[in-house]
């Protein structure tokens, strides 16, 4: 009885091996390969057909970062125009948009400060020329045996100081921008100059109106042939932007416009509360494109680097990875993991997985899955 058992089980195990065996070589003949673990041979030739194998290439890839920028005025391009002192404004000499050069006119201002500061020039001016006859008589009468030597000493002391007190009323009318002193008149109203050349981009000129010493400014001169675009980047992603970098920048107003520009500067502190970075870029706006106060996106690149890219085809998904198939013989191939860094355009670009010269299937990975 026990012996009929035994037959009977040793029958049922050759019965299932050999169906076994034969789904096996039934599903390979269907396949056209055979898998072991990793491993895949290929045994059907039209199979082989199919599949299209290249050798990987280590080619120079830049980072990408995105983040979005708001464009701004460079300070030393930016000017302010305040009255330098209480006044009324007698006369306008520019309008809104208007180009304007460094020392341009922009209006005119009278005032009893500038009427002051006038009076001590022409005051300094007439102590100078009475200290320098009264040196020059004191020469020729010592000449003659007549002054003595302390009487020309005190005359000499006394037009330094006529000379000095002349100079600081000069600088002090200097300062309003007042150039041909020479040609100044007592009681004229001051001409109110642009500090820098650009563009007229706000203008609150009144004429007849009163000003403060305190009151805001009432133009603002710019140049935006160049501008800077302030971008906050991510602690994470701030060790791929150095300054002189270069980057592309998107307008959301003109779609399809992009401009290039260049990194500027990179804050030392890091936002606190968002754990960003400031960047700052300067941008080419020679366009006109770049309005103060808009938004854009930038594209920032790292220096290149060489990485491996493979066509994105060339990319299967497993379920916890992304992998390839590298040919190590004419019909058998290995499943290998890649890390894959970016995909763009078609093309794929892997960190770690693949070294230069790697025969992978990059057409018809599929077949083999």
């Amino acid at each position: 009885m026990m012996m009929k058992r035994e037959l009977h089980m040793f029958f049922v195990c050759s019965l299932l091996f050999f169906t076994a065996c034969g789904n096996k070589q039934e599903s390979e003949q269907k396949s056209g390969c055979r898998i072991e673990g990793d491993t895949v041979y290929v045994t059907d030739h039209f199979l082989l057909e199919k599949i299209k194998v290249s050798e990987t290439e280590s080619e120079p890839y830049s980072k990408k970062v995105i983040t979005s920028g708001m464009v701004r005025p460079i300070p030393t391009r930016y000017a302010y125009v305040a009255p330098p002192f209480a006044g009324r404004v007698t006369k306008s000499y520019v309008r809104i948009g208007q180009p304007v050069h460094q020392g341009t006119p922009l209006f005119e201002i009278s005032s009893p400060d500038f009427t002051s500061a006038q009076k001590e020039y022409f005051q300094a001016v007439s102590s100078r020329e009475l200290a320098k006859k009264d040196l020059k008589r004191k020469e020729d009468l010592i000449k003659n045996g007549v002054s003595s030597q302390k009487e020309l000493e005190e005359a000499q002391n006394a037009l330094l100081i006529a000379d000095k007190e002349f100079e600081n009323a000069s600088a002090a009318l200097r300062v309003y921008q007042v150039d041909n002193l020479g040609e100044m008149i007592l009681g004229q109203p001051l001409i109110v100059r642009s500090p820098i050349s650009g563009v007229v981009i706000k203008d609150n000129i009144v004429t007849g109106q009163y000003l403060k010493d305190d009151t805001e400014p009432i133009a603002i001169v710019a140049d935006l042939s160049e501008v800077w675009i302030t971008a906050q980047v991510k602690e994470k992603d701030i060790r791929f932007i150095n300054e002189g970098s270069s980057l592309d920048i998107e307008i959301s107003a003109l779609p399809g416009t992009v401009i290039k520009g260049n990194v500027y500067h990179v804050e030392e502190a890091v936002d606190e509360e968002t754990r960003s970075i400031q960047v700052l870029s300067v941008c080419d706006n020679s366009g006109g494109h770049l309005k103060l106060g808009m938004y854009t996106t930038m594209h920032f690149l790292s220096a290149p680097v060489e990485q491996i890219q493979i066509p994105e085809k060339a990319l299967l998904q497993g379920e916890k990875d992304s992998y390839v198939f590298v040919q190590i013989a004419p019909a058998i191939f290995v499943r290998t993991s890649v890390m894959v860094e970016t995909t763009e355009n078609g093309i794929a670009v892997i960190s770690q997985g693949l070294c230069p010269g790697d025969k992978i299937i990059s057409e018809g990975g599929y077949y083999l899955k």
